[in-house]
């Protein structure tokens, strides 16, 4: 059901691949849109095995999670172009899911861990800040059902 990696030599351990969802800086989300898929780049955090990212209230990725929950995930972590080898260092997760939005405490749980991520420095700012954007922020979780890690070093 799930694309096979074909450069087995680069498929990353389950240990390194979640390590690199941990750090990664941002993500591209792929929704089933009613015509062409749809990728967007997000913000997000990883943790207990699940992704989880924010947006406003209303929006075409939220259209086609309503519609069609499956999604992938894809992050790319540190690069370097070797122009005289013709290729590229890399490293890479993608994993495929289920999108569903969260609420309460867990909602608060996420938010808080993106502003721990993205904004370390400003932790009570951004505590204040997301009591008074609550109304206006969704949370989706994905619950990761496949994940893989490449990379070339």
């Amino acid at each position: 059901m799930f694309p096979e990696i074909r450069r087995k030599d680069r498929i990353l351990s389950p240990e390194n691949t979640e390590q690199l969802l941990q750090k990664g800086e941002y993500g591209v989300l792929s929704t089933m849109g009613e015509e062409y898929p749809y990728g967007v780049p997000v913000s997000y955090v990883y943790e207990n095995g699940a992704v989880y990212i924010h947006c406003a209230v209303v929006g075409s990725k939220l259209e086609n999670i309503t519609r069609n929950p499956r999604v992938s995930f894809c992050i790319v972590g540190a690069t370097q172009v070797l122009p005289g080898d013709f290729t590229t260092n890399y490293e890479s997760a993608v994993l495929f899911g289920k999108a569903d939005e969260v609420f309460a405490g867990e909602k608060q749980r996420a938010m808080e861990l993106l502003v721990q991520k993205y904004s370390p420095e400003f932790m009570q700012k951004g505590l204040d800040y997301i009591k008074k954007a609550d109304s206006r922020v969704k949370v989706i979780k994905i619950t990761v059902d496949h994940l893989t890690g490449k990379s070339r070093k």
